[in-house]
């Protein structure tokens, strides 16, 4: 037992029962970070302060929000927007940051594969990230049904009619998620649980395991270099700052990363008072109509490229129909971004730009994905059918090739 002494102050007294000085060491004044990296190594706590936003303004609206279908799309677009003071405040802050945590999801996503982030032990790292991307999908898709307005509605019986295609259980697995045989008032209920409760709470854990990936084996670099980190670590103890080749957690990068959401929170409020628009979709303030299918359905932007890559497939090979291709083709692209770090088969940690064919490989990669997302937004004319049919089929054969080039990497120095 830990021997009790007469405290010296507050924060003693926490120390002698709960070790807080050793804790305080372990993750922030004695963890180390490279010194040569950028502002993209600040979208981490960029995604921490949104989800800490989207857990506030969340908690507000519940206590307006009615998970019923006869009651639910007055009570967010009458009593929340118009009724409760500040209440349309509330809700552009949490439409925003539900769009804007997935624009730093990618670009977090995409630093890490430019700078090779998931190799070297980081694979954990790229594991628990790409877990926590498939969670906060799923939370995005349960919020966007709550408001019960048309496009809800219709996405909900799009998505819940997925899982249909699954063989032999399909059918009885689209009646247990909805509750129903069609998409009704249980299945609000069922959603407005899974996103108020169950998915924040698996959230909040795979962010306290994400955060602990980090700490073995430590944060990667933009130049890739390998760091003896407790060598370094004791050059910038003795008073060598300037040599040391890293800096601790607190304060000196925390005080940087600090800057950035500064920086951060001015565009993030400038888009909830004045362009929250485009996290609203216009249809979605019809009242659900089951009576009424919308001339186009799609979802929110940050699904579009995989909502393209499931109906872009038009053809029908080997007696599967074109739409079960389709449905391998979206699990396909919903699973593939986990297997990047054993698909990538270079032992070279550097980036992108000094990887030859796979700098290229990146590149496509993005665009197309831009174009995917782009392509989703429009009706399936003949044009965007054809279009989306070989961005598909670029981003499939882009994941087929990355082993074969990586391989063909040759290895540095």
């Amino acid at each position: 037992m830990a021997q009790i002494q007469k405290a010296k102050g507050l924060g003693d007294w926490f120390d002698q029962r709960m070790g807080t000085k050793t804790l305080g060491k372990v993750l922030m004044t004695e963890y180390w970070i490279p010194k040569n990296i950028n502002f993209l190594w600040a979208m981490g706590i960029l995604l921490a302060t949104l989800f800490t936003i989207l857990l506030v303004s969340g908690l507000f609206l519940l206590m307006y929000y009615k998970p019923d279908t006869k009651l639910a799309f007055d009570s967010v677009n009458y009593t929340i927007m118009q009724e409760v003071s500040y209440g349309w405040l509330w809700r552009h802050m949490h439409a925003v940051a539900a769009s804007v945590i997935f624009l730093i999801i990618y670009i977090h996503m995409f630093t890490a594969i430019y700078y090779g982030s998931y190799k070297r032990g980081r694979e954990m790292i790229w594991l628990s990230g790409m877990l926590l991307f498939g969670i906060f999908s799923a939370e995005a898709f349960s919020g966007y049904m709550l408001p019960w307005g048309q496009m809800s509605f219709w996405a909900a019986q799009v998505i819940t009619n997925l899982f249909g295609g699954i063989p032999v259980i399909g059918p009885d697995l689209v009646v247990w998620i909805r509750g129903d045989y069609a998409v009704s008032d249980p299945t609000l209920t069922r959603f407005f649980m899974l996103h108020v409760v169950l998915l924040p709470l698996v959230i909040i854990k795979l962010i306290v395991l994400h955060f602990y990936t980090l700490r073995f084996p430590h944060v990667n670099n933009q130049e890739g270099e390998e760091i003896d980190f407790d060598a370094e670590a004791e050059i910038y103890k003795s008073g060598n700052k300037k040599e040391s080749k890293v800096i601790p957690m607190w304060p000196v990068f925390i005080s940087k990363d600090l800057m950035v959401v500064c920086i951060f929170m001015i565009f993030y409020f400038y888009l909830v008072c004045f362009h929250y628009d485009f996290a609203m979709d216009p249809i979605n303030f019809d009242p659900a109509d089951p009576m009424k299918t919308p001339a186009h359905i799609y979802p929110e932007w940050y699904f579009l490229w995989s909502y393209e890559v499931l109906r872009g497939m038009k053809y029908s090979f080997f007696g599967i129909s074109a739409s079960d291709i389709g449905l391998m083709a979206f699990g396909f692209a919903n699973v593939i971004f986990m297997l990047v770090p054993f698909l990538d088969r270079s032992p070279n940690v550097a980036p992108a730009k000094k990887r030859g064919m796979f700098h290229i490989w990146f590149w496509v990669l993005v665009a197309d994905m831009i174009i995917l997302t782009w392509l989703g937004k429009f009706p399936l004319t003949e044009t965007f059918s054809d279009m989306g049919f070989y961005a598909t089929m670029v981003f499939i054969l882009l994941f087929v090739a990355l082993p074969i080039i990586t391989l063909l990497e040759k290895k540095k120095g």
